[in-house]
């Protein structure tokens, strides 16, 4: 019995975050059914549960995913990969900060949106266009980040792989690269929340694919509850994405923890 207790103890316990999404979906369904019944900008989750249903058994849900978790990885790794390089040189190299300070300011406060249309003069519309916005939106965050993370290395380890005469590649990959990780694992959860943000805007704004796009769609036709559907599947789709990089973290973290001991 007192097993039986705690296992249900540990379920409560495990339910809890999910307890006022749960009261908000009952009181939007509620209000949907009386207040706003009939309304053509508010539909019932119920209704939206329905409409996601159709969208995911006719394939429309699973073609507009992938086209904007293709887009925002794409971009990702190509706007992180860019910002790590960029971070590591400006935090280990001062000449380097000061010589690139003023370009940095200067294009890092641009919004994302308000590259789309040079992207669109130069890329057209579909994929790349919104590969080459999402890559912009991710370069700064990731390149701040990485500056910091490097800067934060400690400094006899620089000295003793100067006293090695390490080549820069293995200074990277043997003592800095490692003394970043777990900054950079910051810096990755916060360039996926970026990427897949910024994908959704590019699909709203500008690109007729994806799942923004879908979205507007629906606003367009008319149909609250398919609309509705989308913006709650692009919502489950951000806290997957983020669970997995905060499991991936965690799971980085206890191995190189394993290393060290």
């Amino acid at each position: 019995a007192s097993c039986i207790n705690i296992s249900g103890i540990e379920m409560l316990k495990r339910l809890r975050p999910f307890v006022f999404p749960a009261l908000l979906v009952a009181a939007l369904e509620l209000w949907a059914r009386t207040v706003g019944a009939g309304s053509d900008a508010v539909a019932p989750p119920s209704a939206a549960l329905r409409a996601f249903a159709a969208a995911l058994t006719d394939g429309s849900l699973l073609a507009a995913t992938g086209f904007t978790l293709a887009s925002a990885a794409l971009g990702l790794l190509l706007g992180g990969g860019l910002g790590v390089a960029l971070g590591t040189l400006l935090g280990l190299s001062p000449r380097a900060a000061r010589l690139g300070f003023v370009s940095v300011e200067l294009l890092r406060p641009v919004p994302s949106v308000a590259v789309i249309p040079l992207a669109m003069l130069v890329f057209g519309f579909g994929l790349r266009m919104e590969v080459s916005v999402v890559a912009f939106a991710c370069l700064w965050p990731m390149a701040m980040l990485t500056q910091a993370a490097a800067q934060q290395v400690e400094p006899r380890l620089l000295e003793v792989a100067r006293a090695l005469q390490m080549s820069p590649w293995q200074r990277f990959a043997w003592i800095v690269g490692p003394a970043m990780v777990p900054r950079l694992f910051v810096a990755l959860r916060l360039g996926v929340a970026i990427a897949l943000v910024v994908a959704v805007t590019v699909e709203i704004a500008a690109n007729p694919s994806g799942m923004g796009y879908a979205m507007m769609i629906a606003q367009q036709s008319l149909d609250p509850a398919l609309m509705l559907a989308w913006l709650l599947w692009i919502g489950v789709v951000g806290f997957a994405i983020n669970a997995g990089a905060t499991w991936l973290q965690q799971r980085v973290a206890r191995r190189m923890g394993e290393g060290a001991a």
